[in-house]
This record gives structure tokens, C-alpha cells and sequence, in this order.
């Protein structure tokens, strides 16, 4: 994810986040939980607790660490009142959001509920534990212009997917798009998006004016939409460009936005115009670049704002063959391999 500067119409009703193991009340029955992440540019995501007799309904879990068990714990004899868990909802698959989603569902048999994208896509990249990296993987990193070192640690890194995750419930409740379903007293639809997952959960209730949304919707970082091997001709930015000029048509601007990063913030449909316009002034940076062949490595200077370390080059990576896949999809450039397994970009 790479910061993006913050529309002037957006507002933060809530500017102090709560520390782990408490609770912001953000709407009637509606909790603001927050979970430490380990790493340095994100340390954090938020989850949500709702009212659901004779419990709470949890939304997102955060990653399985430790520490994320102890916070939870630390929740329930708390805020959470010792309450059971009815269910757990979770927006998307990645570790921050579903890693805990095993361990409190089978500590409160209870069921997960999700896109069955979502559900399914993390049951295959957990099966990575434990293998070798693919040559499929391998080529695909090779062809965007990484050196042998870089190559050699993603070899070793592979799997890791799983680590972060606790054991996957075997079962799960489907959400699917447009789905109305209560939590509590309150009714909540479902609403999908696509491109920074393959099939996210956002939450919205018109009787709350509120929005869960997940990482499809942030407030001051903009989500990482990336191209990964096992689809390496993925138009993924198509998919999220088209997702929020939708939730822009199917949510009203004066929803309070309840985002997994930042802070729960007002200004929903300036946002959406925002990231749109950012992302489209990217994408003509990047294909002013292509007058001359370019790798995927070669157009990072026009989309991040500072250095890429080893430790994102993977998600620069993939971001900016997202960028390049759509500009091929556009009709606006085009891809060729050179004998050493490259690939290299140009406009037409």
C-alpha cells in the first residue's frame, strides 16, 4: 500500500484510535477494535465487533500471531464482556483479516462467513506451505527483470502465506453480492469489490448510514492491487477502478466509512474519486515511460514515492504489472519476451 494525499472533504470523526484490547463505540451496537500487525509500514488493522444476541459478530480478525490471541483475550474479559461469538465475518483473505478466523470460530463454534473467492483462494495459498517455490513463480519474477539474489529469496520465503494463518475452518457460510442479512437489530448488505482480492467483502447497513470497507476503501493509503503468478495476465486494476466508480453508484456519500486501516472517516464519494484519478494519473506516468522498452522493475520510480527494498519488492512488483496489464488491456501498450525470459513493455 503507498500513502496518497488526503482529499480535503474527508473528515475523522474518531481521530484517536483505541489501543489493543479496548473498544471506540462508532454507531449503536458497533465496536472499533484495534490489532497490532508486525511490520513497520502497517502495524496496525481495525476490526469490528457488533451486537449479535447472544454475542457479538466479529468483522475481520487480524493476523495469527500471539500477540493478536493475547489482545483478543484481553478483549473478551473486557469490552467484549465475556459474550459468546455468533459468527465471524471476514472482508478477504489476506493474513490481517482472516488469520485468526480458525482459531475463534473453533474456540467459539461458530461459523466464518465470506466470498466464496475469498474462502477458496485462501485454501489454496495455505497449501503453499511447506513446498518449493515454482518454476511458474520463478519465471514470472525472472521476466520482470529480478537479479538472481532477489530470485534466491523468494525461493526461500515461499510458503509463508500459511504462517500467518491459523488453521482454516473446513466449512463456511457464503456471502454473496447484494445479499441482505440482519446482524443484531440492524440490516447489512453485501457489497463486493474486486482487484486488491478476488471477490471483497464490504458491509454496508442504511438503517446505521455506515460502510465496512475493508481495503477496498482507505482513507490515506491507497490499497495494493498486484498481478501475482499464478495469473500473470491478470487485469486486476480494471477490476478495482470499475469496483469503487460501483460503490460510489451503490453507497451514499454520507455513510461514516469504517476502513481496516487509518481511521473510520466521512467523505466516501471524494475518496472514490481520489484513488480513480490517482490511479489514472499513474497509469499515464507509466506509459509515458514506454516510448522506450521498459521492465516491470523499471517503471517503480513513477508509482512509489520512495526506494523499493528487498522486503517490497514483491508488492511493487506486482502493482506495477498491474498498472502495465492494464495499459495492455487498453489497447495502449504491449508486451514482448526477449530470449533471456524478460519482459519488455512499449507503447503502440
Amino acid at each position: 500500500m503507498q500513502p496518497t494525499a488526503d482529499a480535503a472533504a474527508l473528515s475523522y470523526p474518531y481521530p484517536t484510535a483505541p489501543q489493543p484490547g479496548q473498544a471506540v463505540t462508532v454507531a449503536p451496537g458497533l465496536l472499533w477494535l484495534r490489532m497490532p500487525l508486525p511490520m513497520a509500514g502497517l502495524n496496525h488493522i481495525n476490526v469490528w465487533a457488533a451486537t449479535d444476541a447472544p454475542g457479538w459478530t466479529l468483522i475481520d480478525t487480524g493476523m495469527h500471531t500471539a500477540h493478536t490471541a493475547t489482545h483478543w483475550q484481553s478483549a473478551f474479559s473486557g469490552v467484549l464482556k465475556s459474550l459468546p461469538v455468533v459468527r465471524v465475518i471476514c472482508t478477504h483473505m489476506h493474513p490481517d483479516h482472516i488469520g485468526m478466523a480458525g482459531w475463534l470460530t473453533r474456540q467459539y463454534e461458530c461459523r466464518l462467513w465470506t466470498t466464496r473467492l475469498e474462502y477458496l483462494t485462501c485454501r489454496v495459498l495455505v497449501a503453499d506451505t511447506g513446498r518449493e517455490a515454482p518454476p511458474d513463480g520463478v519465471r514470472f519474477y525472472q521476466a520482470a527483470g529480478w537479479d538472481a539474489a532477489a530470485l534466491a529469496s523468494y525461493q526461500a520465503r515461499f510458503g509463508g502465506f500459511g504462517k500467518a494463518v491459523y488453521a482454516l475452518p473446513d466449512s463456511y457460510r457464503r456471502v454473496t453480492d447484494g445479499e441482505e442479512f440482519p446482524i443484531g437489530e440492524h440490516l447489512w448488505t453485501a457489497v463486493v469489490g474486486r482487484g486488491h482480492s478476488p471477490e471483497h467483502l464490504c458491509l454496508y447497513s442504511s438503517q446505521l448510514r455506515v460502510l465496512i470497507s475493508g481495503d477496498q476503501v482507505l482513507p490515506r493509503i491507497s490499497s495494493n492491487v498486484s498481478v501475482f503468478p499464478t495469473e500473470p495476465d491478470a487485469d486486476p486494476l480494471s477490476e478495482w477502478l470499475a469496483s469503487l466508480a460501483a460503490i460510489k453508484e451503490r453507497v451514499p456519500d454520507d455513510v461514516l466509512v469504517l476502513p481496516s486501516h487509518n481511521e473510520p472517516f466521512r467523505g466516501l464519494h471524494a475518496r472514490l474519486d481520489e484513488l480513480i484519478a490517482g490511479h489514472e494519473r499513474r497509469l499515464t506516468r507509466v506509459l509515458g515511460l514506454l516510448s522506450t522498452p521498459r521492465r516491470a522493475l523499471d517503471v517503480f520510480a513513477v508509482l512509489f514515492r520512495r526506494p523499493i527494498g528487498g522486503d517490497m519488492l514483491s508488492m511493487a512488483t506486482g502493482e506495477s504489472i498491474a498498472h502495465l496489464n492494464c495499459l495492455i488491456a487498453r489497447g495502449l501498450a504491449r508486451r514482448e519476451l526477449d530470449p533471456g525470459g524478460v519482459s519488455w513493455y512499449s507503447s503502440r
